[in-house]
């Protein structure tokens, strides 16, 4: 969200759209958005969900390929959610990253647009890797707080 801000983008994070459900628990729970920016795709609003995972995930099953964690929780969440969005006049834009820091293709292309906006909006050189820097130190300060959290309590 601090991303889009700063980019003027229009958005809003846990937005309820009303339409995103999860059909593995086999009733209608709604839940919102992880973020819904307004405006993104031909004056479709998109619902951008965003999901981490660890590069390691599914190592025992096939062995370990590089971003084949990523690929393959961008592939479920397209699966899960992208015709509901269809269907309600929504883009779907699944944000998939590992925690490595690699990102799936469609996260790629969305923060290249995201970054093609701030160019656009803010001429300074400060700005132009503003997005992958950002959304870098981001990944990284969400792994130091899960292993913070996870440290017996004789060391802290």
């Amino acid at each position: 969200m601090d991303i889009l801000r700063r980019a003027g983008i229009s958005a809003k994070k846990e937005a309820p759209v009303n339409f995103l459900t999860d059909p593995s628990e086999g009733r209608s729970t709604l839940r919102p958005a992880d973020v819904l920016v307004f405006g993104w795709e031909g004056g479709k609003h998109a619902c951008v969900d965003l999901t981490g995972v660890s590069p390691l995930a599914g190592f025992r099953e096939n062995g370990f390929v590089a971003g084949q964690a990523i690929l393959k929780a961008e592939s479920k969440k397209v699966e899960k959610h992208a015709k509901a969005c269809e269907d309600n006049q929504h883009a779907f834009v699944p944000l998939a990253f590992d925690t490595f820091g690699s990102l799936a293709p469609e996260a790629v292309r969305f923060l290249s647009r995201v970054q093609r906006v701030v160019h656009s909006n803010f001429s300074t050189p400060q700005g132009r890797d503003f997005v992958f820097s950002r959304l870098g130190f981001s990944i990284q300060k969400g792994m130091a707080a899960q292993f913070v959290a996870r440290l017996p309590a004789i060391l802290m």
